[in-house]
């Protein structure tokens, strides 16, 4: 048995991004951590999603604590910080941010469980945090050095497929109105590459297909944030296959030759 380590900004970026991954990692017999460097404060919740005097953050940590329960992850911990925010908006510029965090000390926080976990394979997001969020763009370098500090050799960029995206967007006018009624700026972004990874670069392709039901349940605890008539939640089963049913991944060193490894731990 192994340890994975999954390393994620806000709560439900690990059920959007890597929960079929750790559900396979945890059926296959191995440790599954789950580390979320923020409580994701700067969301905006749900219309009547929140009770009376409740703050988003302590709800949203409930809410990963019930998705962790679906997917099988033995471990969450949040490492302390404040959400961020987009760029340029005020609380980019909270000292209690993560992306004002003291570089070092968040090293130290994230290398401290890893060493605490002897963890052998970490996850993090792309150089530029798969679209851009500062959070996103942290949790790579953090986790990137912090997997140097504990000797982490396993490290691997969760990313977004930006070739299959523009392809399904092509062919699916429902995807590509999805998409635009998310939000235009991200699709923008999609085009103009600033989202994902082009799939020539993709080096790993986990199928998850067994995993589909519980991945939008895993989505769905998060109910702040994505609701049964979202764009995640109101998909039919083949559009959710077809968006969610392979989990992507970079791992840095020689590009990829022939096809894409499919086992995060070999």
């Amino acid at each position: 048995m192994a340890t994975m380590v999954n390393f994620h900004a806000h709560p439900d970026d690990e059920a959007i991004a890597t929960s079929g991954t750790m559900m396979q990692a945890n059926d296959d017999g191995h440790r599954v951590v789950l580390v979320v460097a923020t409580k994701g404060e700067q969301g905006e919740p749900a219309p009547g999603a929140l009770r009376p005097s409740e703050q988003l953050g302590d709800r949203r940590a409930a809410e990963t604590l019930k998705a962790a329960q679906i997917i099988g992850a033995h471990r969450v911990e949040f490492l302390g910080y404040e959400d961020s925010g987009m760029a340029g908006t005020e609380a980019n510029d909270n000292p209690a941010s993560f992306w004002q965090a003291d570089f070092g000390e968040a090293v130290e926080r994230l290398a401290r469980i890893l060493a605490e976990e002897s963890a052998e394979v970490l996850t993090v997001y792309d150089a530029h945090g798969g679209y851009g969020h500062p959070d996103h763009i942290q949790v790579h370098r953090v986790g990137v050095e912090a997997a140097r500090k504990a000797g982490v050799e396993k490290v691997f960029y969760a990313t977004m497929n930006r070739t299959q995206i523009l392809r399904q967007m092509a062919e699916v006018e429902s995807v590509a109105d999805a998409m635009e009624d998310i939000e235009v700026e991200r699709s923008e972004r999609i085009r103009d590459q600033e989202f994902g990874t082009e799939e020539a670069d993709i080096t790993h392709a986990v199928d998850v297909g067994l995993y589909l039901e519980r991945k939008r349940a895993a989505m769905l605890a998060h109910a702040s944030q994505i609701t049964a008539d979202s764009f995640f939640g109101a998909m039919t089963d083949e559009q959710f296959a077809d968006v969610f049913g392979t989990e992507w991944f970079v791992a840095p060193g020689p590009p990829r030759s022939g096809d894409f490894a499919t086992d995060l731990f070999k």
